[in-house]
């Protein structure tokens, strides 16, 4: 029987550049929190160019919108991380770094384990999630679907 993973994509939205004195204390703990991912029970993969971040890349019009995106054994490893590590800090402090987006800026779904998701499909579900809310396509940590529901889609 085939094994699935749990892929994810977040955006956010800068309040000023990584350059800048607001974005310092995001910038100074980017190499603790991903290399904690990719230490934590369940990681697979991230998104990052040759500096060890996505920080670089620019995946959407706006040149302030960061992406970053991932991929996991399973959602609670993925929970795990971002809610019970040094993570949640980052996640406390968010409204200094970041705006607030009227759009998700959230999405996981599954793919075949071994599978890396591409920017393009990770940004179309975050689409399909805005469009249709929470599916067993594209969902949320508040409202999530097991892998059994994805699978009963493609019968």
């Amino acid at each position: 029987m085939p094994t699935y993973h749990l892929a994810q994509i977040n955006i956010a939205q800068m309040v000023d550049t990584l350059e800048s004195e607001t974005m310092s204390g995001f910038v100074a703990r980017l190499d603790e929190i991903n290399a904690l991912a990719d230490d934590a029970p369940g990681f697979v993969w991230r998104l990052q160019t040759e500096d060890g971040d996505a920080t670089a890349l620019r995946v959407f019009d706006d040149n302030m919108l960061l992406v970053n995106m991932s991929v996991w054994e399973n959602l609670d490893a993925l929970r795990e991380y971002v809610y019970k590590t040094a993570h949640v800090e980052l996640i406390k402090m968010r409204k200094q770094w970041f705006e607030k987006l009227g759009t998700p800026h959230m999405a996981l779904w599954y793919v075949p384990a071994g599978a890396i998701p591409k920017v393009e499909e990770a940004v179309a579900r975050l689409d399909y999630l805005e469009a249709h809310g929470s599916t067993p396509q594209a969902f949320t940590f508040a409202r999530p679907y097991n892998v059994d529901a994805w699978l009963a889609l493609a019968k």
